[in-house]
């Protein structure tokens, strides 16, 4: 049991030193324009949970916190998730990949125009 609390705090350290070592600027406002812009969960559609801030490209693979990389997930698609490619993760979860990509370029473009 000591050693899963050791090696989970390790991971958060690790974890504050990646975003700590990058910028990252989303606002609650922005946050809130990307919940509206995708009206669920930007994997599944799932419309009755709570969202989470997901990185489309990880933290753990140089990704951060910005309206560029960052979608609204349900927990357990944020869970699944986990640190993986989006687009393998997609395939895998035969989730609508081409449906995803297009509806992120277009909300990128949409609030990053603003």
């Amino acid at each position: 049991m000591a050693a899963t609390r050791t090696r989970a705090q390790r991971a958060a350290r690790r974890r504050s030193r990646r975003l700590a070592r990058v910028e990252n600027d989303l606002t609650d406002a922005q946050w809130a324009a990307l919940v509206a812009a995708w009206g669920g969960c930007a994997y599944c559609g799932a419309t009755d949970r709570p969202l989470q801030r997901d990185c489309v490209l990880p933290i753990s693979r140089g990704g951060r916190y910005t309206v560029a990389n960052v979608v609204p997930a349900c927990g357990s698609c944020n869970m699944s998730k986990c640190n993986a490619e989006v687009t393998g993760w997609l395939r895998r979860k035969r989730l609508d990949e081409g449906l995803f990509l297009s509806t992120l370029a277009r909300i990128q473009a949409e609030l990053t125009s603003e």
